[in-house]
């Protein structure tokens, strides 16, 4: 089993614990490591065969039924290389380890090309609200008065959030729109009336459905702006959005998913977004919900990718 991420991941740590315990042999590499410290021999026969050497152990890349692609970091160069040369070395290292590595035919959680497409917020916009998950009306653009005619005819509070990068949630006041909206894409949408939000991690059949709860202005905003003063409680699915959310992680290809539901004051779920890689490690220490045995057991069971 091939897990690839970062060295200090401690929701990999979980689920390579629980495979570690029923002995199940784990090669655990970081992409960063490539190529000063991971050397990679791949052989183009019925497939491709070869080896992961780190310098103390090797895999067979024949032999891998199952891959975590959980957190690994940008591949490291070495030292003393010009900027043109690094970024030459940089892009050849990220096809051919990538290339190699991502035509294994094994289970993936997830392939990285299917978390990479899955990761494009208009396209999971799109495809949640062809299938009736009810996302927030939304604009994406870089042009003021699109913006401002967005925000009159929501005719309420608006938000906006990032489009990739780690940025908070912020209620935005349609006269502070200037033009610096022009610098670059922003996303816009209306903003929901909330009785709470949920969490929903998906791995594999199993769905793992949390309310959070929200104790403060900033959280009710955005949950991560505050984690102290917020409240856990494990519920569940119901049917519809379940059927939903299975049919959007077939879209994607997704063997993984963590998505963000408000819940409206009359109960309804509506659909925020979906992290193919997202956190859950905190859930589980909260509330107790196995998410990690449940990878384990994902990984552990293996499958041919098709």
């Amino acid at each position: 089993m091939l897990v690839l991420t970062n060295r200090l991941d401690p929701a990999a740590d979980l689920v390579v614990e629980h495979l570690n315990r029923e002995g199940v042999p784990v090669f655990r590499c970081d992409t960063a490591e490539f190529p000063t410290e991971l050397a990679l021999s791949g052989t183009l026969a019925d497939g491709w065969a070869g080896t992961l050497d780190n310098g103390s152990r090797s895999l067979d890349l024949s032999a891998v039924r199952s891959a975590y692609f959980r957190r690994p970091e940008e591949f490291r160069m070495p030292d003393g290389m010009s900027e043109a040369g690094r970024r030459f070395a940089a892009a050849q290292s990220r096809a051919g380890f990538l290339g190699v590595v991502g035509a294994l035919p094994c289970l993936w959680v997830n392939h990285p090309s299917r978390d990479l497409d899955a990761n494009r917020k208009p396209w999971q916009l799109a495809a949640a609200r062809d299938l009736g998950l009810d996302p927030p009306r939304t604009v994406i653009t870089n042009d003021p008065d699109t913006a401002r005619r967005f925000a009159a005819e929501i005719g309420g509070p608006m938000i906006t959030k990032s489009l990739g990068a780690a940025v908070s949630t912020a209620v935005i006041d349609p006269d502070d729109l200037d033009n610096s909206v022009r610098l670059c894409a922003h996303l816009f949408q209306e903003w929901i009336d909330k009785r709470h939000e949920v969490r929903l991690t998906v791995a594999g059949h199993q769905y793992f459905a949390i309310e959070i709860h929200a104790h403060s202005d900033a959280a009710r905003v955005d949950w991560r702006t505050d984690y102290a003063n917020l409240i856990y409680k494990p519920t569940t699915v119901p049917e519809p959005v379940r059927n939903r959310v299975a049919a959007l992680m077939n879209h994607f290809g997704l063997v993984f998913g963590a998505f963000d539901f408000i819940v409206t004051p009359e109960g309804y779920w509506r659909f925020l977004e979906v992290n193919p890689n997202g956190q859950w490690s905190w859930l589980e220490h909260e509330t107790g919900v196995p998410i990690s045995r449940a990878i384990a057991d994902l990984l552990k069971e293996g499958a041919t990718h098709d």
